[in-house]
């Protein structure tokens, strides 16, 4: 699927699709790119969060930018708006958590945790993470946290996976729930803060990572050895 997008999104903004244009049909795409169907429907819905393409019910698939787009949107926010909010909210949750959690929350926890770890499916992964920070922010015993983070459950499960299918970030977000979850354990509010904010730092930092590299401005700005332009 990422090489789909990666195909697709170069060819963009190559210009050999122009804002305005019709993306070839799907079952043309397929045959051309030879993948399956869901492969490439996967590559066109990452192409819309991008912010390069919209679909037209009846009608396909449109190019509406022709350039990087560095702020995709993820449901009803843009990435730029949810981690900020994320930042102001889930680390000073994850704080409280870590003084408030009761046994049952822990238990909860670490069974979540386990069963994401053996989990090799994306969609059922996604839905475990969002359930994660919904049990983290429920041992913060705030009701207004928790409803706080349902309000962007949609975007988080859309913002985990894009990152997942695009940044291979599943692994490391285990491991970064993992510390979480020990850090709760623990007790300790300065190391729940801390593990948080690596989580979230990694989060934007893949986001970033996928967003930014194939920008125009990188094509033609960055020199690589002999002097020609990357």
């Amino acid at each position: 699927m990422e090489a789909v997008l990666t195909h697709l999104r170069e060819a963009i903004e190559r210009g050999e699709y122009a804002v305005g244009d019709k993306l070839p049909s799907e079952a043309e795409l397929c045959r051309r790119l030879e993948v399956s169907r869901p492969v490439l429907r996967e590559a066109l819905r990452a192409l819309q969060t991008m912010g390069l393409t919209a679909s037209r019910t009846g009608k396909g698939t449109f190019v509406i930018s022709g350039g990087p787009v560095e702020d995709p949107t993820f449901g009803d926010y843009a990435a730029s708006d949810l981690l900020e909010v994320r930042r102001h909210v889930e680390i000073p949750v994850a704080g409280y958590a870590a003084l408030r959690r009761s046994a049952e929350d822990l238990d909860h926890l670490s069974h979540l945790l386990e069963r994401m770890e053996r989990e090799t499916d994306t969609t059922a992964w996604v839905a475990m993470d969002t359930l994660f920070h919904l049990a983290v922010a429920q041992a913060a015993r705030n009701p207004v946290f928790r409803r706080v983070i349902e309000e962007i459950r949609d975007a988080l499960a859309r913002q985990s996976a894009f990152l997942n299918e695009l940044g291979g970030r599943r692994e490391q977000s285990n491991r970064e729930h993992r510390a979480i979850v020990e850090a709760l354990a623990d007790g300790s509010e300065h190391d729940a803060v801390e593990a948080m904010t690596h989580h979230l730092e990694r989060v934007e930092t893949t986001l970033t990572s996928i967003v930014r590299p194939a920008t125009a401005d990188d094509r033609t700005t960055v020199p690589t050895e002999g002097g020609q332009q990357a």
